[in-house]
């Protein structure tokens, strides 16, 4: 398998890191469809029916984390689903421009990937856009690797990259 992330960098001398924000976890409800899909189109660019995120959830309800705010507002959100046997996949992952890179994807992904163990999953997987280095960079630090390129893979004709980690490492 091949990498193809530089790792991330330390924050530069004299620049300021934001602030942590908060990192309450729920599972989805109905009412966060209008937030959720906002956050999909700002960080995905991507549009779905709103009956989607429910349909998809219900499955492995688990599976499906909220991040809310202190006034239980969603501020991202990791939809995760079990499609293959043995192998759970972060369908959607995203979280909303003011909260990133304040801990809210991190935890979101722990989160997920210690209910993937805990049900036995031996492999996790995701799609990811080839431009999306940002979100490339914070998948590798979690050990995903590239497998496969797929082409034409976003509604706008993007390609993606399908990465994929085992469960069964030792966590790092």
């Amino acid at each position: 398998m091949r990498c193809i992330a530089e790792p991330a960098t330390a924050p530069l001398p004299g620049t300021q890191t934001p602030p942590e924000a908060p990192r309450t976890l729920r599972g989805f409800l109905p009412s966060d469809v209008p937030t959720i899909s906002e956050i999909v189109a700002e960080a995905l660019h991507e549009h779905y029916d709103p009956s989607l995120y429910a349909s998809l959830g219900a499955a492995w309800p688990e599976g499906f984390l909220v991040a809310v705010d202190e006034q239980d507002r969603p501020v991202g959100f990791l939809l995760g689903v079990s499609q293959v046997p043995g192998e759970s996949r972060v369908l959607m992952f995203a979280v909303e421009r003011n909260a990133r890179g304040t801990g809210v994807g991190r935890r979101l992904m722990d989160v997920f990937l210690e209910r993937s163990r805990v049900r036995g999953f031996r492999r996790a997987t995701l799609e990811v856009r080839v431009s999306n280095v940002a979100a490339i960079r914070f998948y590798t630090r979690y050990r995903y690797s590239v497998i496969d390129l797929l082409r034409n893979y976003y509604s706008d004709g993007e390609n993606g990259y399908h990465m994929a980690l085992d469960l069964e490492l030792p966590r790092p």
